[in-house]
């Protein structure tokens, strides 16, 4: 269905999940875009995204205790979420898939491509770093996303979402009426995954192709984050987008496709220029 997404319940190892695909009639051979959001980011907020990338088939689901998807039975972890994605994948008869990862998402994705590499065609990391071990951002902004209580009441996430997200870039503004709070057990689900979870020593046997993008007044996961993912990951191209905070993927959404087309069409590791 062109515009408006398909969405099925699936449950998955414990989890029931809210699963999301845009553009399922997508022409071509191109392969799905499996998206994985930021931390209390509920679908909704990706459909933007979803819209400027069509005709491409996008793919996503609300984690446990995020959107409609219901709280875990148990906690998760990166690797166990990893696995989870594989048998949604395996659900939707996908056998591989493109992968974007944003902010806290970005976590996942590398998770997945270094769990599922015969999965993964091409690795987009936005606005993410490196897990544990990152250069954090600063102090308000890092004071915020670790109060559940900016997190998981309506109001209040879509006040912490303007601070953090559109806070320190300049461009479009981003609507965020779209945001519904996770729940408690949700939110303390994806803050307990990061916990002790780093790709860095992992990243040098990342080969898959990665286009790694960051706003350059991020000021949530600062861009020097995403020159050591760089560094890190062989064959990897970087680009900064002059202006954006780190929600730069809606506030600059033109940019954002662009980059995200182009390098998806050269399906090979450049180096940054």
């Amino acid at each position: 269905m062109r515009g408006r997404p398909t969405i099925r319940k699936l449950s998955v190892l414990g989890s029931r999940l809210r699963v999301a695909s845009w553009n399922d009639d997508a022409p071509g051979d191109d392969l799905p875009l499996l998206v994985f959001s930021g931390i209390g980011m509920n679908l909704e907020l990706l459909e933007p995204i979803a819209k400027a990338l069509a005709p491409r088939r996008v793919i996503s689901f609300d984690m446990p205790g995020i959107g409609q998807s219901p709280d875990p039975l148990v906690p998760y972890s990166m690797l166990s979420m990893a696995m989870t994605t594989s048998i949604v994948l395996d659900r939707l008869e996908i056998e591989r898939v493109d992968v974007l990862g944003i902010s806290w998402g970005g976590s996942i994705a590398q998770q997945f491509a270094l769990q599922h590499r015969p999965r993964v065609g091409c690795l987009i990391l936005a606005a993410t770093a490196a897990g544990v071990l990152m250069v954090p951002g600063n102090a308000k902004a890092m004071a915020r996303f670790t109060n559940p209580r900016e997190f998981t009441v309506g109001n209040a996430i879509r006040r912490t979402l303007a601070l953090m997200y559109n806070g320190g870039g300049a461009g479009i503004p981003v609507s965020l009426n779209a945001a519904s709070p996770p729940s408690p057990v949700g939110w303390l689900c994806q803050v307990g995954a990061m916990f002790g979870w780093s790709s860095l020593p992992l990243l040098p046997l990342l080969d898959v192709p990665t286009l790694i993008i960051a706003g350059e007044e991020d000021n949530v996961v600062p861009p020097v984050n995403s020159r050591l993912l760089h560094a890190m990951i062989p064959g990897s191209r970087l680009r900064l987008v002059q202006g954006g905070g780190h929600l730069f993927m809606l506030s600059h959404l033109d940019r954002f496709a662009t980059e995200i087309d182009g390098f998806l069409a050269m399906k090979t590791p450049v180096e940054s220029a």
